[in-house]
């Protein structure tokens, strides 16, 4: 069994910042890729960003040089540090993780989710 758990949502004004934080816990063996997606209401989710635990990273287009995301691969936790932030980045993000457990082999898991709003 793994647990992602978020932490860091809020209610922010345009162009203020944010700190998501998702840490993984349980069964884990390894984990392999992290990563941030968001859900606005009635849109798809989609991906913001993810790393490797080698640190490679990949970024939605709409997010790039705006956010930055970060992991403590001992700490088994990602991060994602969001700075001038805009309305449409309003959504729930959620955290997911590419794990290889101690005995239930490989999954991808997921949190709870955690709200941010952007007001203008």
């Amino acid at each position: 069994q793994v647990q992602l758990v978020e932490s860091g949502g809020g209610l922010v004004q345009a162009g203020g910042s944010l700190r998501l934080s998702c840490a993984a816990s349980g069964s884990i063996f390894s984990i392999k890729a992290m990563g941030w997606y968001r859900q606005a209401p009635g849109k798809q989710r989609e991906l913001v960003a993810d790393i490797t635990s080698g640190g490679s990273t990949n970024y939605a287009d709409s997010v790039k040089g705006r956010f930055t995301i970060s992991r403590d691969n001992a700490k088994n936790t990602v991060y994602l540090q969001m700075n001038s932030l805009k309305p449409e980045d309003t959504a729930v993000y959620y955290c997911a993780a590419d794990v290889r457990t101690v005995r239930a082999g490989d999954g991808n898991y997921w949190g709870q989710g955690t709200q941010v709003t952007v007001s203008s």
